[in-house]
């Protein structure tokens, strides 16, 4: 899969940034798992996703963890300091071995004030990403756990983008997708089994195959 979209008015070009004058930024490969940020870290960098899959996840003061957002190729993270963060309001994790551009805050700002194309682009990219944090609000007010399990799949494989879907998910415990639409890790493995048995979903050594027919369960009503 490409690691940006195809649609320029929603990317960040990275490799231009790349070939671009300034010490500021770096490639780094993170591991399935590995903490990329911590929630209470400095608000330093901004960190670009060109290959793999992030969580962003907060956990209270009690310990109780909830998964804020869930991202791929061509989303941002950490861009909150942008605007002011001192710290980190969430953890960064890597879900699968992941490619990331790390780019100083100073460094990002100074490139966005110079360089307007690029500044359209991020601004087009900050809220085409509001909007989704908008729906995600309202599937977590208004839809059943199961609808909100199906579009969490459907998002995690990238449909509604306009990369092109994944059809196979990297093995995700019940546990996260319960954390991620809020709701127990027994009821995810029930919906998961009915989606199983109506030839949604297909599980095997390689993965989770999510069929388009998933689909279904988020356009009924």
């Amino acid at each position: 899969m490409e690691a940006k979209r195809k649609n320029s008015m929603h990317t960040f070009d990275a490799q231009a940034f790349l070939d671009n004058a300034g010490a500021a930024r770096e490639v780094v490969a993170y591991r399935r798992a590995e903490t990329i940020f911590s929630q209470g870290d400095v608000g330093d960098s901004v960190i670009y996703i060109q290959k793999g899959g992030v969580k962003l996840s907060v956990v209270s003061p009690v310990g109780r963890e909830a998964i804020v957002a869930m991202l791929g190729p061509g989303d941002f993270c950490g861009e909150g300091g942008l605007a002011g963060q001192a710290v980190r309001r969430a953890t960064a994790t890597a879900l699968t071995p992941t490619t990331a551009l790390v780019i100083g805050k100073a460094e990002m700002i100074r490139v966005l004030r110079a360089e307007h194309a690029l500044s359209d682009r991020f601004i087009a990219y900050m809220l085409s990403r509001n909007i989704r944090v908008e729906e995600d609000l309202l599937d977590q007010l208004f839809n059943s756990n199961e609808k909100r399990l199906a579009r969490a799949l459907l998002r995690l494989a990238r449909y509604g983008t306009n990369d092109t879907p994944h059809r196979v998910l990297p093995k995700l415990s019940q546990a996260m997708l319960a954390g991620m639409i809020g709701t127990t890790h027994e009821k995810v493995g029930v919906f998961l089994k009915k989606f199983t048995r109506l030839g949604f979903i297909e599980d095997s050594t390689a993965g989770t195959t999510i069929n388009n027919t998933l689909l279904s369960v988020v356009l009924h009503d």
